[in-house]
C-alpha cells in the first residue's frame, strides 16, 4: 500500500524577492507522526528548520508547531514563525481572529499579527540575558581577533528567547559584513559559552540601507560554520538587548542580513507602547505540494 502523501510548502521568509531571505519547509497535517518521522524529515529537507503543523491543545491557539533542525528540535525560532503563518493562510486557513494568529509550540504561546500589507509580525518571547565573566571576555577576544569589534558600549552576552545567541557589537556595518572568522576559534567560544551561535550587529547612517546590519553565524556539534540568511530569534534577543540597556535604535527600526552571503533579509523591529516587542518581515511560497510520509 502506498504512503499517504502530507501536504508541504517551502516558503521564504524575511524577503520581497524569491530566493533571498532564508528558507523553511512547513509541514501540515502531522499529528501522529512520531519523533523520528519529523527528524527523518527535517535531515532530509537539510534547511534551517523544517516545521511541523499539528492540532494545538491549548484552546485560546490556533495550531501548535514543533520546529525541528537537521539535527535536533528547538521550542521556538523566529523566521519558522512566520513562515509557518504564511504557510497556513496561504494554503486558505482562517484564523480564529481576524488578522491574528496564535501559535503554541515550546515556548507557549507566541502571538502572530497579519497586517494588509501582506508582512506579518510575532511577539518576541521574553530574552533571558546574561553578561559573559572575565574568562568569556577573554576567550571571546582571542578567538575573534579583531580591532572592530565594540566592547564598550554594549559589552559582549548571551541572549536567550528559545535560541541562545552570543550578541556582539561591531563599531561598522562594512567591517560587519567583511570580517573572517576562524571557524574552529568561533566553535570552542560558543561551546564555551553554550550558545548556538555569534550575533554580530552595528549600526548603520541615517541615510543607510537599514537601521542595523546584522550577521549570525551558526554552530552546530561538530559540523562546519554556516551563516543564517534572516534571523527572527536573533533579532528578537538583540531588540531585547537593547531595550534592557536603554539603548532602542528607536520605536521602529529596520535591520539588514545576509549581506556577506549575497541575500537579502530584512527585518523589521517595533516597540509598541504595551511593552511588546513586534519581530515582522514578508514571506513568500516558493514550492506547493506534497510529499511520502516516512515509514515509522
Amino acid at each position: 500500500m502506498n504512503a499517504r502523501p502530507v501536504r508541504f510548502k517551502q516558503v521564504d521568509v524575511f524577503s520581497e524577492v524569491p530566493f533571498k531571505g532564508n528558507a523553511l519547509a512547513v509541514v501540515f497535517d502531522a499529528d501522529g507522526m512520531t519523533d523520528d518521522q519529523m527528524q527523518a524529515i527535517a535531515r532530509w529537507t537539510n534547511l534551517s528548520e523544517t516545521t511541523f503543523v499539528c492540532r494545538p491543545s491549548a484552546p485560546e491557539a490556533d495550531y501548535l508547531v514543533r520546529l525541528f533542525t537537521p539535527a535536533y528540535e528547538l521550542p521556538f525560532a523566529g523566521h519558522p514563525t512566520l513562515g509557518t503563518a504564511h504557510a497556513l493562510l496561504d494554503g486558505g486557513y482562517r484564523p480564529r481572529q481576524p488578522g491574528r494568529l496564535v501559535q503554541q509550540c515550546g515556548v507557549g504561546l507566541v502571538e502572530v499579527a497579519v497586517h494588509g500589507s501582506g508582512s506579518m509580525a510575532f511577539v518576541a518571547p521574553p530574552a533571558r540575558i546574561e553578561p559573559l565573566d572575565a574568562d568569556q571576555l577573554q576567550a571571546l577576544k582571542a578567538a575573534l581577533r579583531s580591532d572592530e569589534i565594540d566592547f564598550d558600549d554594549i559589552p559582549p552576552c548571551c541572549i536567550d528567547n528559545g535560541v541562545p545567541w552570543l550578541a556582539i557589537g561591531v563599531k561598522s556595518p562594512q567591517a560587519c559584513v567583511s570580517m573572517v572568522l576562524d571557524a574552529a576559534a568561533v566553535s570552542q567560544i560558543v561551546r564555551k559559552t553554550g550558545m548556538s551561535g555569534l550575533a554580530f550587529y552595528a549600526s548603520h547612517a541615517p541615510n543607510g540601507p537599514a537601521t542595523l546590519e546584522v550577521r549570525c553565524i551558526v554552530v552546530e556539534g561538530d559540523g562546519p560554520l554556516y551563516e543564517d540568511p534572516a534571523t527572527g530569534s536573533a533579532n528578537a534577543g538583540l531588540a531585547s538587548l537593547f531595550a534592557s540597556r536603554e539603548r532602542r535604535p528607536a520605536s521602529r527600526y529596520t535591520v539588514r542580513q545576509g549581506t556577506a552571503i549575497g541575500r537579502e533579509g530584512r527585518v523589521t523591529v517595533e516597540y509598541d507602547d504595551s511593552g511588546k516587542i513586534w519581530i515582522g518581515g514578508t514571506s513568500i511560497t516558493i514550492v506547493d505540494g506534497t510529499f511520502q510520509r516516512p515509514s515509522p
